[in-house]
């Protein structure tokens, strides 16, 4: 897709808007049965910013409820979490035994991978309204493997409603709204490093909206020092010194406790340090001021220093060389570019 798109029913038909919308939503987010009382008097719109890793998403719609099933999950799981900020009207979000009741502001993230329920209701009319009867609210759609911690840390806080008016969950709402309310002024290089900040918000929040939270059994310490542990691993990933037994030693147990501490998450320690250093190589090979920089010192930059061997397993995780991946994003912001200029010049 396109690093800026905008799928609007204005110009359809209008017999033919509430399926051309849904087809759009079901290839751009996921597939969902829908219902709307006004599907006679549909309209609806919806701008994407492709970030990469990320997908923003601020859609206005008609009031409506859409229904993910567990028969269109197995046939499409593209495996992610959706954060849903409320932008105007009221959701009702269910999945599982869980629900999220969302005014203006708030925020909640569910599973794309579980069925959910979700019933949008128009809000208030304000004063000067421009698009009255819509409703209006963003959508940060992205891998759950992407989160830097641990999935039972994530699952305490899928479906709970929280504030975006202050703390960490007023900073990542007000950067989410910042960047789609001018998407065009963004150059492609802005978007590739925002891609970068936006999951590292995102992950600032959820471990703050954890802090106090007894997310594994009940006085078990572990749950903080694993986040610990994770943080201090983030921090020095470009060290080549950063292994099992140095982390251990740093937080004073046995490099054995280390290794149980992470297969209680399923997961190794070697195995997630490969994962965050293949992660910093990606966005370094996204991002247009890394251009000339080698493909060999971006890797050895971040603790790669045998080349065959990193292109092997950035192909695996990939699935595309690191060359291909940095030519890919080349073309791809060179395009945008061009657009951006054509665009301004008309």
């Amino acid at each position: 897709m396109e690093l800026l798109s905008l799928i609007s029913t204005d110009h359809v038909a209008a017999p033919d808007r509430s399926d051309f919308w849904w087809g759009a939503v079901a290839e751009s987010i996921v597939p969902v049965h829908r219902s709307s009382d006004q599907a006679a008097n549909f309209r609806a719109e919806m701008r994407s910013l492709d970030l990469g890793a990320s997908q923003l998403t601020r859609g206005r719609c008609v009031p409506f409820q859409a229904r993910r099933s567990p028969a269109l999950i197995r046939r499409s799981d593209p495996g992610l979490y959706h954060l849903s900020m409320i932008l105007r009207g009221r959701s009702h979000i269910s999945q599982a035994d869980r629900q999220a009741c969302l005014e203006p502001t708030d925020l909640v993230l569910y599973d794309t991978s579980r069925a959910f329920h979700v019933r949008m209701e128009a809000g208030d009319r304000p004063a000067q309204d421009t698009a009255p009867g819509l409703t209006d609210g963003l959508i940060l759609q992205f891998p759950r493997d992407l989160l830097p911690l641990p999935a039972a840390m994530v699952e305490r806080l899928l479906l709970r409603r929280t504030s975006g008016q202050g703390g960490i969950g007023g900073v990542l709402a007000a950067v989410l709204r910042q960047l789609m309310t001018r998407p065009e002024e963004l150059s492609p290089q802005d978007i590739a490093r925002m891609s970068t900040i936006v999951l590292d918000l995102v992950a600032a929040w959820i471990a703050h909206e954890s802090e106090g939270e007894s997310w594994l059994p009940a006085g078990d310490r572990a749950a903080a020092l694993f986040v610990q542990i994770q943080s201090f691993i983030e921090q020095r990933l470009a060290e080549a010194d950063l292994t099992p037994s140095s982390i251990a030693a740093a937080h004073h147990i046995s490099t054995r406790y280390l290794h149980r501490l992470f297969q209680r998450q399923e997961l190794t320690v070697a195995g997630w340090i490969r994962h965050r250093r293949l992660e910093r190589c990606r966005r370094d090979l996204a991002d247009p001021a890394m251009d000339g920089h080698p493909v060999n010192a971006i890797a050895a930059r971040w603790g790669f220093t045998d080349d065959s061997h990193f292109n092997r397993i950035f192909r695996t995780a990939y699935e595309m060389p690191p060359a291909a991946y940095r030519r890919e994003h080349h073309d791809r912001n060179m395009l945008s570019g061009v657009r951006e200029r054509s665009t301004t010049g008309r």
